[in-house]
């Protein structure tokens, strides 16, 4: 039996994935929740069925060209089409001054960051040709497109804006199949992203900027990773539909005051 909407969510096991998961499963997806841990993904699997809703669990590793095409040809057996792929799945990774950097750690966010959004959607891509066209979300971040002023963040920076480019090439070359791509930026979130973040000796690049007391300027507070899933899901409607090659920023107006 094949599904009519059919969503792959990468780094589903916490944060905006999560999120992202139990909305999609709530507008009447059939869902992947997909994690490079196995029991993240399960349990949100698991508590999407257990309220009516369609998941599975896949775990993969982003990194890994192997696992990714299994996960997707994984979620294609059990749903029998893909409709909606978000490419979520991030991290920090080490946050310190450039030539401090040893390259492992520059090549654990870029792998993270950028090659695995490059093949979770080179591998979904034949999927939604199959179903007639889809919508491909990326989480990138207004780092790296936006804002380029938080200390250490050279290699994140350089993902998310990698992203949001590689986000615009696909949606030219996709939309002759009817696939929309567009990239999320999101700003301050609260998410357990930080548990994946390392830092060292960023005091020798940090400026010294005072943010107002109420930051950001619209609500001044982080945004719960729910209201970034409700963006999400509309890019992934039929609402959409007339919407592909964005860029769109979810940030409470952080970067309309720092550039």
């Amino acid at each position: 039996m094949a599904f009519s909407s059919c969503a792959f969510v990468t780094g589903a096991g916490s944060g905006i994935g999560e999120a992202a998961a139990r909305r999609l499963a709530s507008d009447g997806f059939a869902v992947a929740v997909v994690d490079v841990r196995q029991d993240a993904a399960s349990r949100v699997a698991e508590e999407i069925l257990s309220v009516g809703g369609r998941a599975i669990s896949v775990v993969a590793d982003v990194r890994d060209e192997a696992s990714v095409a299994e996960g997707i040809a994984q979620t294609v057996e059990a749903f029998g089409s893909l409709t909606t792929v978000f490419a979520n799945a991030g991290i920090n990774g080490m946050q310190c001054p450039i030539e401090e950097m040893t390259l492992d750690e520059w090549r654990a966010t870029i792998d993270t960051n950028l090659t695995g959004t490059f093949l979770t959607v080179k591998h979904a891509i034949p999927h939604l040709r199959a179903a007639g066209g889809g919508s491909v979300i990326i989480t990138a971040s207004v780092n790296g497109t936006k804002l380029f002023s938080l200390p250490g963040y050279a290699c994140y920076s350089t993902s998310k804006g990698g992203q949001a480019i590689f986000g615009r090439m696909a949606a030219g070359e996709l939309a002759r199949w009817d696939i929309r791509v567009n990239t999320i930026c999101p700003g301050a979130i609260r998410t357990n992203i930080g548990e994946r973040t390392y830092r060292r000796n960023l005091d020798k690049v940090t400026w010294d900027l005072k943010m107002p007391e109420k930051w950001p300027p619209h609500l001044g507070r982080p945004a719960d990773a729910s209201e970034v899933a409700d963006l999400v899901a509309f890019l992934a409607s039929d609402e959409s539909k007339y919407i592909t090659g964005a860029e769109i920023v979810i940030d409470a107006g952080l970067t309309i005051l720092r550039g």
